[in-house]
């Protein structure tokens, strides 16, 4: 890093000439107006207008008080400037990379000084945790990315190769890594639209009984093959929403249900808290873990590692839900249901 003059030491150069500047000033001002006066309004039984000893006692009357001046003003510059120069560093430091620098206040910092650098140590902090969790973000996607396509290519290689045969079964198969790398995509612009506030939405007033019972009835033969029975507990309301987005996030719910969930009832309830509409999707078990359950919205986060690995899941559903919820001025909450079960609540703005 190139060497420069500190701030602290640029600042009390000038200061202490300031300082210098105005003691000559107070100095010859005081001198030639005595002098004015004595000229032009001398009495005419006054002696001569300035004496030597008048002249010795403004002399030190001014060389007292200017180092008394100079070493207060350096005083103060000094506690105002110490943790200015500690920022300026620490700004340095973070525009070359560094994102942990964090810059210092002295316990003699004044209040005002003190509370710019928290600001500032909280923006470094923010923007750390920023990075990694970019750095996080970008190793997660590159894994959920490359185990289908590590099959889509060795299944494609091994038919060129003459080790498959391009039959129906096989080509259902790439189908369906095909559809889930499109499912991970899209559901990868949708957080990321939604947290950035870029999220398109067309909000109307929406049946959102009626909503729900299309899904339902779309979904009731696939999930009763799958060992779900779907029940509905609806209340008539309108509701101000997109009802694109609002079918998929319930898509997504079901979806996570019949995935961990054990065979048994969903129940889709939607009605009224202290006039606020929550619309629910809750399973029968096995529930959420504690230890995650505070996580389980964050991107990535699996309840089962081991049996989403299974299914297919790739732990951005509940994060499509919170971002659609979020994009909506409302929110996303996980409660444990009586029979122990999982149960999720869709809780729009009132």
């Amino acid at each position: 890093m190139e060497t420069r003059a500190g701030l602290i030491r640029q600042i009390l150069m000038a200061m202490s000439a300031i300082t210098v500047v105005a003691g000559m000033l107070v100095f010859f001002g005081t001198y030639f107006a005595y002098s004015a006066i004595v000229t032009f309004y001398k009495p005419p039984e006054a002696d001569d207008w300035l004496t030597s000893l008048d002249f010795v006692i403004l002399a030190a009357l001014i060389l007292v008080t200017l180092p008394i001046a100079a070493f207060t003003a350096l005083r103060l510059a000094r506690r105002i400037l110490e943790p200015l120069e500690s920022l300026a560093r620490s700004a340095r430091q973070i525009a070359a990379g560094d994102l942990s620098a964090r810059a210092q206040a002295s316990e003699r910092a004044l209040g005002e000084t003190a509370s710019l650098i928290d600001d500032f140590n909280i923006m470094a902090q923010r923007l750390q945790d920023m990075a990694a969790d970019m750095a996080l973000w970008n190793a997660t996607i590159a894994h959920e990315l490359r185990t289908p396509l590590t099959v889509l290519k060795g299944r494609l290689q091994g038919i060129i190769d003459g080790i498959f045969e391009p039959d129906e079964r096989t080509l259902r198969r790439l189908i369906l890594q095909i559809d889930g790398l499109a499912r991970l995509v899209e559901d990868l612009r949708t957080v990321t639209l939604a947290d950035s506030g870029h999220l398109d939405l067309r909000i109307v007033p929406v049946r959102m009984a009626r909503e729900i019972e299309e899904i339902a009835e779309l979904l009731a033969y696939d999930l009763s093959s799958n060992g779900f029975h779907l029940t509905l507990d609806l209340e008539d309301i309108v509701v101000e929403a997109d009802a694109t987005r609002i079918r998929q996030a319930l898509l997504a719910m079901i979806s996570n249900a019949q995935r961990h969930a054990m065979r048994g009832t969903i129940t889709i309830s939607l009605k009224t808290d202290d006039e606020t509409p929550v619309l629910a999707v809750t399973d029968e078990g096995p529930g959420i873990d504690p230890h995650i359950a505070g996580k389980i919205f964050e991107p990535f986060v699996r309840g089962d590692p081991g049996r989403a690995q299974e299914t297919g899941s790739n732990g951005l559903g509940l994060s499509v839900v919170r971002a659609i919820m979020e994009a909506h001025g409302g929110h996303l909450r996980y409660r444990t249901a009586p029979s122990g079960g999982a149960s999720f609540h869709m809780v729009f703005s009132a």
